[in-house]
Parts: C-alpha cells; structure tokens; sequence
C-alpha cells in the first residue's frame, strides 16, 4: 500500500525514449519526494507501529547504563591518587623488565644467573601491583553486586530480543532499500574491471599509467590528510564530547564493533588479491583494481593480439553501464525505504538529543565541501559547479541510501558526461573508493577526540597528531568492510588508552552521520576525478 502510494505521488513516467536531461531531472525529483515521504512514514512509523518496541528500548538501555554506575563503584577508583601511583609503578616495573631482557647477552656464563633472578623479582613486583589495581573498593561477593549483575544480564538479554522483533517488524521496508544495494553491488565489480582494463588498455604506455597514478595518489593523500586536520581542528573548537560528562565505563563492556588491526600483513593481505573470483565474489574494489591493472598492462603489451578481448570487454562496460540507467529507476523507491526504516527505529528524537554532535559534524561537512570545491575551482575553475550539478542524484542516492558504493555507477556516468575522459574516470573513480573518503576521514578524528572529550580525557596536540598519522594509515584498504569507520575508531581508541566503549555514544546517531559521509566521499571522488582530468588534458569542454 505505501509503494503504491509512493509510486503514485512521485508518478513515474520515465521511459527510455525520453532525453536524457528530462530523465535526469525526473530521477531527482522523484529521489528528493521518496527523501521527504521515507521521513514521514518513518515518524509515523516510530509513534505508532513500534513505538512499544522503542520505549521497551530505552528503558533496557537506561537500566543497562545505571547498573554499569552501581557495578563501577564496587571496582576499583581509577581517579584516585593511590591508583594513578600503582600504574605508574606498575609501567615502571614492565619497562624494566623490557629493558632487562632487550640487554640481556646469554653469552656472558656469569651474568645468566643474576638476569634471571633480577626477571624474577620484576615479575614479583608486576603482579603485585597488578593485583593491587584489580582490588575492588566493595565486596564483589556480596548478595547486592550479585543481584545487580543478574538484573544488568537481563537487561541485555532483554534489550536483544526487543531489538530484534522492532527489527523483524520493519524488515519489509528494509527489504526495498536491500533489494536496491544488492542490484548496485551485482554490477560494481564487473563495471570496475571491464572500464579500468579498456581504459589502461588504450592508454598503451605504462608510463602513462603510472603518471596518472601518481597524480591520483598524491592528490588523494593531501584531501585525506586535510579531511582528518579538519576533523580535528573543529572538534577541537567546538568541543562536543565537554557537554556529556560521562565515568570512565567498565573494562569489561563490550561495543560490538571489532578492532581494525594496524598490521602491515593484513594490509597486504587486503591489498593484493589471491583469487580474482573471490575478489569479483565478495566485491572487494581494491583487489579488483589491482588485478584490473596488471590485465590491463599485460593487455597492452601485447599489442594487437589482445584487441579483440578489449574490444568485448569495452563492449561488456556499454552494457552494464545501459543495466546502470535500469537499476537507477529504482532508486527512488530504496530511497524511501532506507529513511523510513532510519526513522522508524531512530525517531526524530534522537536529533534533538545528540542535535550539537550532529550539527556541528554536518558544519564541518559543509566547510570541508567548501574547501573540495575550492581546491577543484584552482584547475577546472568555474566548471567545479557544473560538476557539482551533474552529481547531484549520485549525492543524493549517497546520502539516502548510506552507501557510496550505491552511487557509484551513477557518479560514472555523470562524470563521462561532464567531459572526464573514460579511461581516467575508471581509473581514479576505483581507487578513490579506498583511498579518498573524505567524509570518512573527517568523520576519524572528529569522532575519535569527542570520545576522549566525553570521558575527560585530556589529548594533548602532540597526541592527537599521532592519531591522525594513525588513522591514515588504518583507513586504507578497508573498503568492504562493515561500518569501516566505526571499525577503525575502535582500533584507534585502544591504541591511545581511550575506552573503546565510548564507540556506543556514536552508535545510535551513526546511520545518520553515515549519510553526511556517504556524500561527501562521491563529491570528493568526483572533484578528484575530473582534477585528474584536467592534469591530463583529457577533460573536454
């Protein structure tokens, strides 16, 4: 019934025999109405379809977050002066024993024994004061703490299983946005390859390649690095996490989110693909990059024996980009079911309490589009806004959806069609899906300080430095990844001793954020893309 109702108000009369400008205006329309409609089903939704659910909800979550208090004062006062001693000693003693064993010489007979002992007596006195940081300030074995765990328990257990039946209730409109971004993610793989090889193909000259590479690579890296100096500049003024004067949480709570591992091994293990099927299979963009440009120099270094295989597969692209234009019809109605499920569960209520947050981190969006344009005025000038008109459904698909991925093909086409060279756009639009998401990086630091700010945690700038150094590195090659920000941030704070717990403050706000992100990385690709372009004189008039 909502379908038909949304496809009776957006009134679809888009055929294949229309102009292209008339489709293209049509498509935005009908995406920004199904924006509009999702918002408001997704109000009624939360009032009154799953409104039991919501409040059932809240209530375990506050139960969760008052028993966490009572079971934190039975631990041990990680404020308190005698504390703050017994760590100190505590890394005082481990790094004497590193530094024991780093000079310890099993040469020297006479000095093996007196090492030993030495290890010894360091070891006596870390588990000392390792016992003495453990020792709780109450009885842990009393009936109290033993009833408060239990009802924490079940808080939890009961917090799942109404999650899951709200989820389950709204699980049909989730269906329509899933349906879309299965169709998206069926042609990104075979679009990447086929566009990439013919485009590396027919520019001929390894040298080529390389030169375009490098253009993209150090344009990419200096908007990353000012994406996550931006990031930690405004969060720096605003100070958003000042305001929620949150207790340390306990060691034991849990995010749900897994840790980014900063491992060079895992790095290129990501990087590099060990199987071309299973890199196309999982829609691993990074590997399907690397693997699509040996093919595509291989190809070219053959010379006309490998002209029938690039003539198929540029043939291969044209069909898969015409599948494109179908599957964007649908948009509209992803669109719809996307917001209305964001809605639904979230409500509008969760604007107002984390309004600051959110309207500050869009703030910074906006600056850093701002600094994206004017950075792209300084080699395509004034045409920056005409690119940013032609992208304006890939913007919105973006943002609705949550994916950059959903706007991938569409992002394209529009920038063939505003003058990018195709061999440079299927060259720099890939790689830019994992190493120039802009609203991601911004979104690193600015989130990972607001934590440490919400918890009291002085950063000092050297600090901060180093995590940003530290996000970039941890950033690449995670495209792919579930909630890859969120994943990163939870690395990044057990990297700097700040509670990765605190990843929980960001979680219900995130789908929303991630919107905000999920845009701004399609307009920092495609301002990438056509600033290539023009470096290379293929961007036509």
């Amino acid at each position: 019934m909502l379908l038909s109702g949304l496809g009776h108000l957006i009134n679809q009369q888009q055929t294949f025999m229309e102009p292209t400008e008339n489709k293209k205006s049509k498509l935005t329309r009908n995406i920004f109405i199904a924006l509009v409609f999702g918002i408001a089903i997704g109000f009624v939704l939360n009032k009154f379809y799953v409104s039991d659910e919501n409040k059932k909800i809240d209530y375990y979550v506050k139960n969760i977050e008052t028993y966490n208090l009572v079971i934190k004062e039975y631990e041990a006062d990680s404020t308190s002066a005698t504390y703050k001693t017994n760590a100190s000693l505590l890394a005082k003693y481990k790094k004497d024993r590193q530094n024991s064993i780093d000079h310890f010489d099993a040469a020297k007979q006479d000095e093996v024994y007196g090492k030993f002992s030495q290890l010894h007596q360091i070891d006596d006195s870390i588990k000392k004061y390792e016992n003495k940081l453990k020792t709780p300030r109450k009885d842990t074995l009393t009936d109290a703490y033993s009833a408060t765990k239990s009802i924490k328990n079940f808080s939890e257990k009961q917090l799942s299983e109404v999650t899951t039946k709200r989820d389950k209730k709204l699980e049909w409109l989730a269906l329509i946005a899933d349906i879309f971004l299965r169709l998206i993610k069926m042609i990104v793989a075979p679009l990447v390859f086929t566009t990439l090889v013919v485009g590396i193909a027919k520019l001929g000259d390894i040298k080529a390649v390389g030169r375009i590479g490098g253009k993209t690579m150090l344009w990419f890296i200096s908007a990353s690095l000012m994406s996550l100096l931006l990031g930690m500049i405004l969060v720096n003024i605003f100070k958003p996490g000042e305001a929620m004067h949150l207790a340390l949480p306990l060691d034991s709570q849990s995010t749900g989110i897994d840790k980014a591992a900063l491992s060079v091994k895992d790095f290129v293990a990501h990087v590099f693909p060990k199987s071309f099927i299973e890199s196309m299979a999982n829609n691993e963009i990074l590997q399907i990059v690397i693997f699509s440009i040996f093919f595509g120099i291989s190809a070219a270094a053959i010379g006309q024996k490998s002209e029938k295989v690039i003539k198929a597969l540029d043939d291969v692209s044209h069909i898969i980009l015409k599948l494109t234009g179908f599957i964007m019809n649908f948009a509209p109605y992803a669109v719809f079911g996307a917001m209305a499920v964001v809605i639904g569960k979230q409500g509008i209520g969760i604007l107002t309490t984390y309004a600051i947050f959110i309207s500050e981190f869009y703030f910074g969006l906006l600056l850093l589009w701002g600094i994206l344009i004017l950075a792209g005025s300084a080699f395509i000038k004034k045409r920056v806004l005409v690119l940013m008109k032609r992208i304006k459904d890939p913007i919105l698909i973006a943002f609705s959806t949550s994916s950059s991925e959903a706007a991938f093909p569409k992002t394209m086409l529009e920038l063939e069609r505003f003058g990018c060279n195709p061999k440079i756009t299927s060259f720099v639009l890939p790689l830019g899906y994992s190493f120039n998401l802009d609203g991601s990086m911004m979104y690193m630091t600015f989130a990972s300080i607001f934590i440490a700010q919400s918890y009291g945690i002085h950063l000092p700038i050297e600090t901060q430095i180093s995590m940003l150094l530290v996000l970039m590195l941890t950033s690449k090659g995670i495209a792919g990844v579930p909630r890859a920000s969120l994943v990163v941030i939870a690395g990044t704070l057990a990297s700097f001793h700040i509670p990765e717990v605190g990843i929980a403050l960001l979680l219900g706000i995130d789908p929303l954020l991630d919107m905000g992100r999920s845009a701004t990385n399609v307009v920092g690709n495609s301002i990438a893309t056509a600033v290539v372009s023009k470096l290379e004189g293929e961007l036509a008039d």
